[in-house]
């Protein structure tokens, strides 16, 4: 029926439903303070039921905050199980890398330091080797199946969209970086200047952790600017050392050692860490020095180097 002028009634806007959602720890969202208590406010989560409200601790305000505020806060667990927010947020955003450290590692993975009130996780599934605590390693930023923030080492696409190539470098120039991935070639380095580096297996001699920072040599800059580079010295000190160290395990061994230049590559690889080609330039070196001599595949420390090397010690 009209209205006294033939109108329709007025009727009372509707309050538009406000779409109820699921906040769950490690997940930012944007939530509006309802109510101030004596640890600090109480933020909305949105289920119809106040005692579902998510304490924002004093200490975890970084900014006064009122009623009626929306604010953007991380939720984790504290250490009774509840669902607590901090308004230290990650100082990252989804799918950006960057070097990020290692504040724990348990049976399921590890938490990395992205800035908020509690470390991210990592799992075993998204790891580079196997990082330490204290450890700093390139990492990235996403959302898991649950909806939960979660990081991984898996970035090797993200480094090829960072990286420029290499302008103004020759060979024998030096490089330092970190160390981000292995492959069964060899390891990957990304550079200070953004250059991607590989290193062959062949040109280390000690395999650095997956994040460590080193510095390597060029020795080919290819045509996509990327480089090849080797953690070896070169070949005149090379030959130096590893003739030391040949040295060195002779004499642990009283003078003889079951390989000499006929031995197999893989064999030197696994026990002296260098290529055969460096192998021999190491004997070649010491032999031509008189230092040592080789008898039906063993090498042995000849009698005046055992000499000398008794009068020092």
């Amino acid at each position: 029926m009209n209205g006294p002028e033939g109108k329709e009634p007025e009727t009372a806007p509707e309050t538009p439903v406000r779409k109820r959602r699921s906040v769950h720890e490690g997940m930012v969202a944007v939530m509006r303070v309802v109510r101030l208590g004596e640890m600090g406010t109480f933020l909305d989560a949105e289920t119809g039921n106040t005692s579902d409200d998510v304490l924002l601790h004093s200490q975890q305000q970084t900014a006064p905050v009122a009623v009626g505020d929306e604010v953007e806060v991380f939720l984790y667990r504290d250490p009774k199980r509840r669902l607590t927010a901090s308004m230290r947020v990650p100082k990252m955003k989804e799918g950006q890398i960057a070097r990020m450290k290692v504040v724990n590692v348990s049976k399921d993975g590890a938490f990395l330091d992205v800035g908020a009130e509690r470390g991210i996780f990592m799992p075993f599934a998204g790891m580079r080797g196997r990082p330490r605590i204290g450890e700093r390693v390139w990492a990235k930023l996403y959302t898991d199946k649950s909806g939960r923030l979660a990081v991984t080492m898996e970035v090797e696409d993200e480094m090829r969209r960072a990286s420029k190539p290499a302008e103004g470098v020759k060979v024998g120039d030096s490089v330092t970086g970190e160390i981000y991935n292995y492959t069964d070639s060899g390891a990957f380095l990304f550079s200070r200047e953004r250059y991607i580096v590989f290193i062959d297996n062949k040109e280390m001699k000690v395999r650095p952790r997956v994040g460590e920072t080193v510095t390597a040599r060029v020795t080919f800059v290819r045509e996509d600017g990327r480089l090849n580079a080797s953690l070896r010295e070169i070949k005149e000190k090379a030959m130096v050392s590893d003739g030391e160290e040949i040295l060195a395990l002779l004499r642990e061994r009283k003078g003889k050692m079951p390989y000499s230049d006929a031995t197999s590559p893989e064999i030197i690889r696994d026990k002296f860490g260098v290529s055969k080609a460096a192998f021999k330039r190491a004997l070649g070196r010491l032999l031509k020095e008189g230092k040592i001599e080789q008898r039906d595949g063993w090498t042995y420390l000849r009698a005046g180097v055992c000499e000398e090397n008794a009068k020092e010690s």
